[in-house]
């Protein structure tokens, strides 16, 4: 059925579809409407047979999660940015323990100092977590991820993030094909866990591993993502014999075939660079497109057959990994490693800088003829960075550095001449 809604609901309605029966979740924006949503549907009687468990922070609310999923019931958290960060230690236990917990990161900044706005900072501080990651290009494509997060992740029993961005899919409108129950339900079998509490049949879990096993222990881990790697454009096929539409995967191509530069970029950024991409095609650049679905497996094979005919890549990454650079972009030359391909990195939209289709288009024709630095910051303001590292140079004294920046930027009250 076609629907105009917000993105959050949108969410919260396919999740409800996959009929869970625990969920527990802490406020922080942008996530905080799916699980308002959800918690409406659940207090009207819409959603049955399932228990919304209020907790007091994040770090409950992923044990609470954590309890219920090792008790057999089809778990469903949400979370954000520092509220990702505040349950760390527990998303680091429900991989190792291998319970099917499906989580939406609604995609924002981390700070110091704090920002509210979207970038990949948090789901990607947390890449070798164990999780499972799939980033949503549109709502529709968030819809979808999340029916097939929860049996991707009870098939292999490993948790699944669907990172979508905070505000920019979150808060928007958008027409959405949401699918009907029987749909959800001939796609989606009843949950039967892989390993449960039984009080009938006691035993531990988490129990402490020493030498001797945890090394083999961790390597399950990898192993079973590789399982993942197989079944993620399976299960996107059979979503698509189900409900009649191409979603999911682990990567889609845009005009790659004959292309000599191929951006390659996560999430919703994808849809602007398409449409530069298509003004620049129009021109006569030879330039494409590869998004990325999933992160983590990184599907190494289909970059490297993606990417085997061009001559170049540019990695666009709302990301940043202080002292090195890219993140997405290190993955990517692993992907293309002895290819001999030119490789670039730009970071971009940190804290929600806004992407703009006239500086990409300078960006990639910047590219096109191999002129861009190994690492660029798009759209930078080397002015009021370079200030800042001036006055440091000056004085020892500078106070904070936003604030200093701010200052500068008129932004507020300043009080240096």
């Amino acid at each position: 059925m076609l629907k105009q809604c917000e993105g959050s609901h949108a969410v919260a309605e396919a999740v409800a579809l996959c009929r869970p029966e625990v969920i527990c979740a802490y406020p922080i924006s942008p996530q905080t409407h799916i699980v308002e949503g959800i918690g409406e549907m659940v207090k009207s009687g819409e959603l049955k047979d399932c228990e919304f468990i209020n907790v007091e922070s994040e770090f409950a609310a992923m044990s609470v999660a954590i309890g219920s999923s090792a008790t057999g019931a089809r778990t469903y958290t949400a979370t954000a940015s520092q509220g990702l960060l505040y349950m760390v230690e527990a998303v680091y236990n429900a991989s190792g323990l291998g319970l099917p917990i499906v989580m939406t990161v609604a995609n924002r900044a981390i700070g110091a100092p704090i920002n509210i706005w979207n970038d990949h900072s948090d789901s990607l501080s947390q890449r070798d977590c164990g999780w499972i990651q799939l980033f949503a290009e549109t709502n529709q494509e968030a819809l979808d991820l999340h029916i097939q997060a929860f049996k991707l992740a009870e098939e292999i029993s490993m948790p699944v993030m669907v990172c979508m961005d905070g505000f920019i899919l979150t808060h928007a409108y958008e027409r959405v094909d949401m699918p009907t129950q029987e749909q959800v339900d001939a796609f989606l079998p009843p949950y039967e866990p892989r390993q449960v509490l039984d009080p009938a049949d006691p035993v531990s879990i988490g129990a402490m591993v020493g030498p001797e096993a945890f090394m083999e222990v961790r390597y399950l881990a990898h192993a079973k993502q590789m399982q993942a790697l197989e079944r993620i454009p399976q299960l996107a096929q059979e979503f698509k014999a189900t409900f009649g539409r191409d979603s999911g995967g682990l990567t889609h191509t845009y005009h790659t075939d004959d292309a000599e530069t191929i951006v390659i970029a996560m999430g919703s950024v994808l849809g602007t660079i398409k449409d530069t991409v298509d003004e620049m095609r129009a021109a006569g650049h030879k330039i494409g497109v590869l998004g990325i679905t999933s992160f983590r497996p990184f599907p190494l094979v289909e970059v490297a057959k993606a990417l085997k005919n061009c001559k170049r890549f540019v990695v666009l990454e709302k990301s940043l990994a202080v002292g090195i650079g890219g993140i997405v972009a290190t993955n990517v030359r692993m992907a293309v490693t002895g290819m001999g391909l030119k490789g670039y990195t730009v970071v971009a939209g940190l804290g929600g800088r806004a992407i703009t289709m006239k500086s990409l288009a300078g960006l990639f024709e910047k590219a096109g003829r191999d002129e861009l630095e190994l690492l660029t910051f798009l759209d930078l303001d080397w002015k009021v960075v370079n200030r800042q590292l001036e006055r440091e140079k000056q004085t020892r004294r500078t106070g904070p550095a936003a604030e200093s920046m701010l200052r500068d930027l008129g932004t507020v009250a300043s009080k240096i001449a």
